[in-house]
């Protein structure tokens, strides 16, 4: 018989600020929990994600419904589209949806575009360091972290950076959809902010169609005109660009920053050792994946490390629980410089969906962090905020630092 996880110690605030007592309670009990008496189930050790990502002839990637917790203290679905629906893109979608999506893509993220990005990295760091950072103190998630990452992606999908900030804002908006927490309230701007973001992108992609051009917006708009791809889609994808492209690297930017303002001796070394900034990014994403988990649907009854899962059932894949399996990681829950293979985490996904963003968002990191060790003697958090309340975005709400 599969265990299960009562639903309010999953959506609990104490499992929200710090699930990772819960994630190790789960995989000892086996590390396949079905969420109340819902059609949902968390996985949460490395055997059994891994198995999933093996398997898509089993787990579709089709977000099908996610979780919602109610007042009750149980769990009903929030219903998306079925099983190969037209509104699955890339990471929501199976091949050869998503290969045909992938590949229209993929010329745009190649280490030697991703590369010349680093000019403007650097410019937009400076541009908001100026106007936030001029009194000794700056709150960096509101300033820095929430914001450069959208005005990347604006600049890689080809609209004006002028227009980042709102964008941001109906970027984040949209992924709170997913969060499994939201009132009515939350859930109808929600929504809003996605509408709004669609009719942004339509009017911006049926101009790109008259005036070809070598950003994401034209790539796609191309496709649209060969007849490789509908409007619709290259829409939806943008949109998921502007939600997941963005929150990411936000989520990371936020996370490392409060580490270093956190922990002296952390801090101190990469100051003394700079040479070992990019393992310290892939730590941090190891201990703090910015997405906590992405849904699976079952497509026909199965097994998952003994456990059964009926045709038609969710599956939740926890990467931060996998990352601190300690049957895959020794001392998971401590941060170390010196693992043997920095990359070795899932915080980017794993198998045909690892994030085709993610040399892109170590840049970002890399740079950023880079220039702020650059740019001060020393800074501490004098304000740490909670992570939003969500079960799958993983992001502080705010970060206020002191400067030196």
């Amino acid at each position: 018989m599969t265990a299960t996880i009562d639903p309010a110690d999953f959506f609990g605030d104490a499992a929200i600020q710090d699930p990772y007592p819960l994630y190790a309670r789960l995989r000892s009990a086996g590390g396949v929990h079905r969420v109340g008496d819902s059609e949902f189930y968390v996985a949460s050790s490395w055997a059994a994600i891994t198995d999933v990502v093996n398997r898509p002839e089993v787990f579709s990637s089709n977000l099908t419904a996610t979780m919602t917790f109610t007042p009750a203290g149980g769990v009903v679905p929030f219903p998306m589209d079925g099983v190969g629906g037209r509104t699955h893109i890339l990471v929501t979608a199976d091949d050869p949806v998503h290969a045909a999506h992938r590949k229209l893509m993929v010329g745009q993220f190649t280490a030697k575009r991703v590369q010349a990005l680093q000019p403007l990295i650097t410019r937009i760091f400076e541009t908001l360091w100026a106007a936030a950072a001029y009194d000794g103190t700056i709150e960096w998630m509101g300033a820095v972290a929430n914001r450069l990452p959208m005005s990347v992606v604006a600049d890689l999908i080809g609209v004006p950076e002028a227009d980042a900030d709102q964008l941001a804002r109906w970027g984040y908006a949209s992924t709170r959809l997913l969060d499994g927490l939201m009132s009515a309230d939350e859930l109808a701007a929600s929504m809003a902010a996605i509408g709004e973001l669609s009719a942004y992108i339509a009017t911006r992609l049926r101009v790109a169609t008259t005036s070809p051009r070598d950003d994401l917006m034209g790539v796609l708009a191309q496709a649209c005109e060969a007849g490789e791809l509908d409007a619709f889609t290259a829409q939806l994808i943008l949109v998921a660009l502007f939600s997941a492209g963005g929150e990411s690297t936000a989520s990371l930017l936020g996370t490392a920053v409060s580490m270093l303002a956190t922990d002296a001796a952390l801090q101190r070394r990469l100051r003394d050792q700079p040479d070992l900034l990019g393992v310290f990014i892939e730590e941090t994403l190891r201990l703090e994946p910015p997405f906590r988990a992405h849904y699976r649907h079952v497509l026909g009854d199965t097994e998952l490390v003994g456990a059964a899962l009926p045709k038609n059932s969710r599956v939740l894949l926890l990467w931060g629980a996998a990352n601190r399996d300690p049957a895959h990681f020794e001392a998971p829950d401590e941060f170390r410089l010196d693992r043997p293979i920095s990359k070795a985490h899932m915080s980017f996904g794993k198998g045909i969906h690892f994030c085709l963003g993610a040399p892109l968002a170590r840049l970002e990191a890399a740079t950023v962090l880079r220039m702020v060790l650059d740019r001060t003697e020393w800074f501490e958090a004098a304000d740490i905020g909670p992570w939003l309340p969500s079960v799958l975005a993983r992001r502080r709400q705010f970060l206020r630092l002191t400067l030196s």
